[in-house]
């Protein structure tokens, strides 16, 4: 069957790419740059309105005053939660559950909340490879890679578009459109920082280009430099709201006495060699310790480890784009283009814990033993970390050896080639067939991490350190007592590297068919073929089992794709002399899988001109994505989650509290002592490609009583209302709700995987992707254009957008809502119920302004702070306030050469700071929805064109 398939496919293929170029005779050339709208293949000048397409011009881009294309997007009304720079991603976040790695110093795009693997990302239309950021194989696009020096415009297609443009386009689709048609040289420079004094961004892009009759070039050089904001520097990032972490400096210890008493203790501050005296009262007793050690007390003592992070991440972009076209004759243009991207970023954690003991995520550190003889041991006992041994839990926080820094390189190839042409007389038709390659490829250099073998090694048998090349014993117990030796022994450096490549290959015809009743049936049709490969391969002391961190294992796999399509306008009526017009729009694409076979997905869509200045519109979808890489075949690898235990007491409830729910095993009044608990996370082969049904129906308003009159030039209404279904989407049981249900009942669909220690917590944690239940959301966009005549004063132009989300809903496979929801921040995602932009454009001679004005309605979320009354609005929920954004810019144009523009501006001028996030994983707000704390941001830039 698969063979069938293929065969056809091929024959499809072959056919396409003989037949075209034959067909390419005589018109003129001014035709082949007839229109192409996202959300539509066919070619002509009147496809506007068909589908809810918004277009961030380059003037528009320009006013945000920002220099990455994923800030710009998220930005949008319609923009869910997404990573950016603002996550400091590596070594705190884990591997999350999706297969894709960290995304450390990635920008991503989320579109109706749906994920940024739900959203397809095209460069003038051909597709963009995914993203690498030396951890896992990501199934989003990280638009870090495209220099924004290279962008003519955005077009954002907020509508359901598998039928158009095959898997990934569920959300929508996001189109950048390069620069082309660009004659003499410029130069950008640009330069800003935070009131702070801190967070410096500065740049320069330079452009060059020439026209003619027969061929045009365009080159672009750019370079982004964007400094840290430290987590220090800001009082809602210095603390952790959540609580502090149980890895202290001074250790936890807990273990069994040889009398089998229970005991968990911290060193002295300030000790560096502790004394340990036998048979004190324990713990429970009240009766403080007389030697080196007392009673650890997390409520009070728990480790800060906040200052340590960044609010922003330091990156460092560089890259040059050029474009090159040419009228091979008056009917066929031949173009060539090619990319090189290099990000350099870091991310920064807190000193890296190390855990011995059951549970501590590694055998060689889950099963250590410190026997009495080493010479570091103060017990006068061995602690034996093996089963039924009396080492319980031990946790040291080895500040001697700094925090942890993530460096990554990602270096980005991208190469593309084709051929456009036109045939036939009176009734033109139009042809394209084009070639892409793009290569992503990552590596990272961890420092300040652990191998868990040789501390194993150093922390064991003296006799066995000593055999040992390079072993220094290993001193664990107390304050400063790391020497540079043992740490030269135990934190080697890691380096993880990983790689994605897309290959492909379309080919499109359009034109019109023939007439009918109510005018010309247009249609467009194309093959395409594409090639993922993708691997994620961790250090080699990683993939042995070595790594103390965040343990994880190789990835690699790859898989093509053949695929067909048709689309079709067909007029159903057609006003005689007026504007009142009915089109039918069809498509339909087949798409044949290595992985799982074939899939059909339709569209349909009615525009109905009622009169001049009234468009209504509608459109009907069904969509799929296919697993990516990293979710079929992505490796076993851990995701350390704050999560509240329902089956354990908290360490802040009063004494003698018990647990919310009794559990099987759990002893009543049993601690949980350790928030952090280890989700093991993985790919699964047996994925299914997610379904989906997108609807949208609106209305596009252009009253002529408001244009050309004395209170207003144009005056634009539009009203969208969306709504996408998704069956099966690939994602793992949210974590926090897959505890809380296994916990109250004991269902076997949410307890496998999850085993406990004999003290009641949680050993390991298993959380893999599946094809879950489902998820639902709709809403409502509404947008008013409006430009006032030009006065004295200048010209004003008015635009404001928003996006009213009315429900999301998710479940899981067994029915169990999910906890995201509108107006809800769960876990660094926010669902805004309302989100809006407002901007009031100003012009007069050769000066201009902008004044921006956005806001986030009011959400809540789940109180996770370790204070409650500190940060909670009740002692269960938070309320984060609407929160509204005012930017400025003012800029003029002097006529030097061809122009030369000064601009300053100051975003979030009124400084206000984001609300607090308890649930968030850092910094204590929401980073992809809200500007960063103390976020003032002022810039200049400097723009001469000659």
């Amino acid at each position: 069957m698969n063979t069938r398939r293929h065969t056809l496919a091929s024959a499809i293929r072959i056919a396409v790419l003989l037949a075209l170029p034959v067909s390419a005779i005589a018109q003129e050339a001014t035709t082949l740059d007839t229109l192409t709208v996202t959300g539509s293949r066919i070619k002509r000048a009147e496809m506007e309105g068909r589908v809810p397409v918004q277009t961030l011009s380059r003037e528009e881009i320009e006013r945000t005053g920002l220099t990455s294309i994923g800030d710009i997007l998220q930005e949008l009304t319609g923009s869910g939660s997404a990573l950016n720079t603002k996550f400091n991603s590596s070594g705190n976040f884990g591997f999350s559950p999706n297969g894709d790695g960290v995304g450390a110093g990635s920008a991503q795009v989320d579109l109706r909340n749906l994920g940024p693997k739900r959203v397809l990302v095209l460069v003038d239309g051909m597709r963009w490879v995914n993203e690498s950021s030396a951890s896992g194989v990501s199934a989003a696009v990280d638009l870090n890679t495209i220099p924004l020096a290279l962008v003519e415009r955005i077009e954002v297609l907020e509508d359901g578009a598998s039928s158009l443009y095959g898997s990934d386009a569920i959300a929508g689709v996001v189109n950048i459109i390069t620069r082309r048609n660009f004659d003499g040289g410029q130069v950008t420079l640009h330069y800003g920082e935070y009131g702070e004094g801190d967070g410096e961004l500065s740049g320069a892009d330079l452009a060059w280009g020439f026209n003619n009759d027969r061929s045009s070039l365009f080159l672009s050089l750019s370079y982004n430099n964007q400094e840290e904001v430290s987590s220090a520097d800001r009082p809602i990032s210095a603390i952790p709201i959540q609580g502090g972490s149980s890895r202290v400096p001074g250790g936890f210890f807990r273990f069994l006495d040889p009398n089998g008493v229970e005991y968990l203790l911290t060193a002295n501050a300030g000790q560096t060699n502790p004394v340990y005296t036998p048979n004190l009262p324990d713990c429970a007793s009240g009766v403080p310790r007389t030697d080196g050690f007392h009673c650890l007390n997390l409520a009070n003592e728990a480790y800060n480890y906040a200052p340590f992070n960044m609010v922003i991440t330091p990156s460092e972009r560089m890259g040059v784009f050029g474009q090159y076209r040419f009228a091979v004759t008056e009917q066929l243009n031949f173009y060539a283009k090619a990319l090189y991207n290099r990000r350099e970023s870091t991310n920064r954690a807190a000193p890296e814990p190390i855990d011995l003991g059951p549970g501590a995520g590694s055998t060689y550190t889950a099963n250590v033993v410190i026997p009495a003889n080493h010479p570091f041991n103060p017990f006068g006992f061995a602690l034996d970390g093996n089963t039924g041994g009396n080492l319980l839990s031990f946790r040291r926080r080895p500040y001697e050896g700094g925090p942890r820094i993530f460096e990554q390189e990602v270096d980005t190839q991208y190469i593309a080639a084709g051929l456009e042409g036109s045939f036939g007389g009176e009734r033109q038709f139009f042809w394209d067939i084009n070639a892409a390659y793009g290569k992503n490829e990552a590596e990272q250099l961890n420092r300040g991490s652990y191998n868990a073998r040789n501390i194993a090694i150093a922390l064991g048998d003296p006799a066995v350190c000593a055999a040992t090349s390079g072993c220094t014993p290993l001193d664990i117990f107390g304050f400063d007592t790391i020497t540079p030796a043992m740490l030269a022994y135990i934190s080697p450096l890691f380096r993880d590297r990983s790689e994605q490549k897309l290959s492909q290959v379309t080919a499109n015809l359009s034109g019109a068919l023939f007439p009918a009743w109510a005018g010309d049936i247009e249609f467009a049709a194309g093959y395409e073929y594409r090639k993922y490969e993708g691997s994620y391969n961790p250090d080699p002391q990683t993939v042995a089992g070595e790594y103390n961190g965040v343990p994880s294992l190789p990835t690699s796999g790859e898989y093509d794709v053949n695929e067909v399509y048709l689309e079709l306008n067909v007029p159903l009526y057609a006003q005689q002399d007026g504007p009142g017009k009915l089109d039918l729009s069809l498509a339909g694409r087949y798409s044949d899988y290595s992985t799982f076979g074939g899939e059909f997905t339709p569209k349909y869509g009615l525009r109905w001109q009622v009169a001049e200045d009234l468009l209504l519109r509608a459109t009907y979808a069904e969509g799929f994505r296919a697993p990516s890489i990293g979710e079929l075949y992505g490796s076993q690898s851990r995701f350390d989650a704050q999560l509240t235990d329902p089956c354990l007491v908290q360490p802040t409830a009063p004494p003698g509290s018990v647990a919310p729910v009794a559990c099987p095993g759990v002893p009543v009044g049993a601690l949980q002592n350790d928030p952090q608990i280890p989700v093991l996370t993985g790919g699964n082969p047996a994925l299914q490609p997610e379904t989906a049904r997108s609807f949208s129906a609106g209305l596009v308003f252009s009253p002529s009583f408001a244009e050309n009159v004395a209170w207003s030039d144009k005056l634009d209404f539009e009203v969208t209302y969306y709504r996408h279904d998704l069956e099966g989407p690939i994602q793992a049981i949210d974590a926090q709700t897959q505890l809380n249900l296994c916990a109250t009942t004991q269902d076997p669909q949410y307890c496998t995987g999850i085993s406990r220690l004999a003290s009641g917590e949680i050993d390991t944690f298993a959380n893999f992707l599946v094809n879950l239940g489902s998820i639902k959301t709709d809403g409502w966009d509404a947008d008013v254009f409006w430009t006032l005549p030009e006065t004295r004063a200048g010209r004003f132009k008015l635009s404001w957008q928003n996006t009213f989300v009315t429900r999301y809903e998710a479940r899981g496979a067994g029915g169990q809502v999910q906890p995201q929801g509108p107006g809800i921040v769960v876990t660094d995602t926010a669902i805004p119920e309302w989100t809006s932009t407002a901007t009031l454009d100003w012009k007069q001679g050769n000066w201009n302004a902008a004044w921006s004005v956005r806001h986030l309605s009011e959400m809540e979320e789940a109180c996770a702070a370790a204070d409650p009354a500190a940060y909670c609005s009740t002692a269960t929920t938070n309320t984060l306030a609407a929160t509204t954004y005012h930017d400025l810019q003012l800029g003029y144009e002097f006529e030097w050469l061809k122009g030369f523009q000064l601009t300053g501006g100051v975003n979030n001028l009124f400084d206000e700071d984001p609300p607090v996030c308890t649930s968030c994983s850092l910094n204590g707000y929401e980073a992809s929805t809200y500007d960063i704390p103390g976020g003032r941001f002022f810039y200049v830039r400097a723009n001469l064109r000659f």
